[in-house]
């Protein structure tokens, strides 16, 4: 093995974090004069997954959004909810464009190299070092985004709930689609007592993501969510005639697990790694974009980079769904349904940004007020 090259910074996985992360150096002239590496196993040439997130006007990722929406329905067995999403807008992006667009700006950067080798290891140490398969690599600071053993350690007391899915993307012969408005949640059909509901992306009048997804402690097999789809498909949106032309599938963390704590003065877990994902509802696309500012400011300030990255109270909030969820699964459709009715939609997404007021906090959590969020209360004190 060769002597270790040497690098200001080294990402470790050009997923949604990696890659935002080094969009955000390279766009600022403070680090023109850095040298960053890029490993990762892939060339990220796969659609391998639909992000979606919502903002308040034109956004930096406008020109690869694939469709957006002002309206959102909701549905239980009890209500059928049609949100105005006024100011904001709900938008989707393919992974594949994200990554490809994220590749062109970068390619151009000659301060930039990708490194295409599988990681084995991460030495911590004042000149912390990557060991690849073929070389190893030293940096002034290692941000990371693989998921550390311990999570998945069956001797920890943490609270785990797995956001899993699949979704088929559709096309249709007619046009049977609502291109204005998307559904974020149908409970109409589910898995027993389980939190369980599907969500529609209509892409264009004869083309959508149908998703049927769990908030469960556990898995199910390939084809169980595949029933369930066809089920909805048939039942529900009464379409007979389709072609799937697209699959994804997934599992997100929800979780109060402090993957923050494996951070430290020169590796910085990013990602779902980095504790990233938000623990109530697995959205990460935004909550990164907001991570990623936060560690550039401290970079140029000289400080940690990890420094200041969560609000306390929100990780106390989500402890408190995760725990009511966790304990009681088959009360999400109930949760889901007083939270929607209940609250206008700038306030829920201020809440769930971590951008509320405690007057706002305190009206959601009397929207919300039951036994079983007083009792997941006081378990997580």
């Amino acid at each position: 093995m060769t002597q270790s090259k040497q690098y200001d910074y080294i990402i470790i996985g050009n997923g949604l974090a990696g890659f935002q992360l080094a969009l955000a150096i390279s766009q600022d002239p403070y680090f023109n004069n850095k040298q960053i590496a890029l490993i990762d196993r892939s060339l990220k040439t796969q659609n391998d997954k639909t992000w979606s997130f919502w903002e308040k006007g034109t956004g930096k990722w406008d020109s690869i959004v694939s469709k957006s929406w002002n309206e959102a329905l909701v549905f239980t067995r009890k209500k059928e909810l049609s949100l105005k999403l006024t100011p904001y807008t709900y938008k989707t992006i393919h992974a594949l464009d994200f990554y490809t667009k994220a590749k062109e700006i970068l390619e151009e950067k000659l301060n930039f190299s990708f490194i295409i080798e599988d990681v084995l290891s991460v030495e911590n140490s004042i000149h912390p070092k990557v060991l690849t398969t073929k070389n190893s690599y030293v940096a002034r600071h290692i941000f990371d985004s693989r998921v550390t053993e311990d999570y998945f350690s069956k001797f920890n007391n943490y609270t785990k709930i797995i956001q899993h899915f699949k979704g088929w993307i559709i096309e249709t012969d007619l046009p049977v689609f609502n291109t204005d408005q998307f559904t974020m949640m149908d409970y109409r059909l589910k898995d027993g007592d389980q939190t369980t509901f599907t969500y529609v992306l209509p892409l264009s009048s004869t083309r959508a993501l149908v998703e049927f997804t769990y908030f469960t402690p556990t898995l199910v097999d390939e084809a169980t969510y595949d029933s369930y789809i066809k089920q909805y498909i048939s039942s529900l949106l009464k379409i007979d005639n389709y072609t799937i032309v697209e699959t994804e599938s997934g599992s997100i963390p929800m979780t109060n697990f402090p993957f923050e704590k494996y951070s430290t003065k020169h590796i910085t877990k990013i990602g779902t790694a980095g504790g990233w994902v938000k623990g109530s509802t697995g959205y990460s696309f935004k909550h990164s974009e907001k991570k990623v500012a936060t560690i550039i400011t401290n970079l140029k300030g000289n400080n940690c980079p990890s420094k200041n990255l969560f609000k306390q109270k929100y990780k106390f909030y989500d402890k408190i769904f995760l725990k009511v969820l966790h304990d009681e699964n088959d009360k999400g459709e109930w949760i889901f349904e007083q939270f929607y009715a209940k609250n206008s939609v700038e306030a829920m997404f201020k809440f769930l940004d971590e951008e509320s007021t405690l007057i706002e906090e305190l009206k959601i959590m009397k929207s919300l007020f039951s036994l079983a969020f007083i009792k997941a209360f006081f378990k997580t004190l």
